[in-house]
Order: C-alpha cells, then structure tokens, then sequence
C-alpha cells in the first residue's frame, strides 16, 4: 500500500486502523561494473513495497540520496551531507507524525546510511523532549537493513560463499536483476573478486577500489537468486513489522 498511490481520504481511513508506516531509504552511489547507481534506494523500494502488500502496511516515498561521500570519486553518485540526510529524515517524521503516524520502520539500502540514521532518531526524540517535556508524544523508531536476517544471510552463503562481498554485492544486484530485467548490465571482472579494505575518502576509495567493488563478485548475480532474496527479505521484515505494531 503505497502512500503515492493513496488518497488523503483512504490515508484517514488508514490511520483509524494502524498508525504505523515504512519508510525505505537508500543511495544513489556506483555499484561497480555491472550494478545500477539506484541499487540501493531500488532495494529497499520494492522489498518495502513487498512487505506493504504482504501486511497491508503503508509504505511512503523512498528517500533515495544517501549519505555516499566516500563514492563521490565515481560518476552518477550523489550525496547528502549527514546533517542534510538527518534533516530529511526529521522532517519526514515529524510531517508523518503530524498527520497521526507513530510507528516508524525504516528499512534500509545502504550501509553507509546507517549511523546517521540512528543519530537522526536521536534528533527526533532529544527535540519531542525539550518541545513537550513530560508530555513527548511516544514515537516509535526503527531502522532495519533489509539484507541483515538469517534468511538473505543463509542464500547468500549458498549461492555467492566468499564473492558476496560488503559493496556492489552479489545479492544485492541480484535484487535489481530480478525487480528490473530490462536494466541488466553484463561487464567484465577483474580480479574475479574484489580487494578488500577500510573506506576513507573518495579519493582514497578509488585508489583502492578502482571499479568501485569492495570483495565482491557480482557477476555471480542473477535473477532467479534476487527473488529468493526478495521473498526471504520481505518474510524476514514482514514479521519485524507485525511485532512493531503488536508492540502497540
């Protein structure tokens, strides 16, 4: 249940039922040779919508730009500052909470997402505190990435073993693969598995990763393996999410 594709009328209906809403939030970064600039934001996007419709949630706009910096040294990767990505997280809450929404799931694309997005639901409640003192109205937080559970953990094993990698992995253009066939990219790799490494700054990060590839393979992705990722992904976050809304 997208919230684009509602009326305000049917999001009024909604929230006499359920205050809780998913938020997905990604990157637009390089992913290596063959993965899509959008591979994160897209992610989190369709596994998101695929919770939506397996437990009529309501699922909000993607917030798709990311805080990326160390990517910036390859074309097509936009970035957002980490108080300019905690100020769109703030105000995305805090317009959401305005309209009844008290339940919050973001689920995430993009590892380097995520201690700005703990430090942005910090910022959210130190602000509830100090505006409303005793009377802060409870929010519930929550962020999730969508590839950190026993199910995407137990197929990636399976299928990539040592080529999965930390960046442009091999699960998680399989995703892509599966969610967008028309945008299959084929390219060449070399080494077959990427170095590995700690991420500085950009101009570093190309230094050591010149295709943009951290101990990854992605050449090993295909479609059918993103939509057993996809299905156990959406399986994994759905019960995440019916135990946040029992959660009351």
């Amino acid at each position: 249940m997208q919230l684009q594709h509602r009326t305000w009328i049917e999001t009024e209906a909604y929230l006499e039922t359920c205050r809780g809403i998913i938020v997905p939030i990604g990157s637009t970064e390089q992913h290596g040779p063959n993965g899509l600039i959008g591979t994160d934001a897209l992610c989190a996007e369709v596994i998101a919508r695929g919770v939506g419709e397996a437990t009529g949630a309501m699922v909000a706009p993607t917030i798709s730009v990311g805080m990326a910096q160390h990517h910036m040294a390859f074309a097509g990767t936009i970035t957002y500052r980490p108080s300019t990505l905690i100020a769109v997280i703030r105000d995305t809450v805090v317009a959401l909470a305005e309209h009844g929404f008290d339940r919050f799931l973001f689920v995430n694309g993009h590892g380097g997402n995520i201690a700005t997005i703990a430090a942005a639901f910090s910022e959210i409640w130190n602000e509830l505190r100090q505006t409303h003192r005793d009377n802060a109205p409870g929010l519930a937080l929550h962020q999730l990435n969508w590839w950190d559970n026993d199910g995407v953990r137990r197929i990636s094993r399976e299928l990539f073993a040592n080529g999965e990698g930390s960046h442009a992995t091999a699960s998680e253009v399989s995703v892509t693969q599966w969610a967008f066939p028309e945008s299959i990219k084929q390219a060449e790799m070399s080494p077959r598995i990427a170095p590995t490494g700690p991420i500085r700054d950009a101009a570093d990060y190309r230094r050591r990763f010149p295709d943009g590839r951290i101990g990854s393979d992605p050449s090993l992705a295909t479609p059918e393996a993103g939509r057993r990722l996809y299905e156990a992904a959406v399986e994994a976050i759905s019960a995440r999410w019916r135990a946040l809304i029992a959660d009351g």
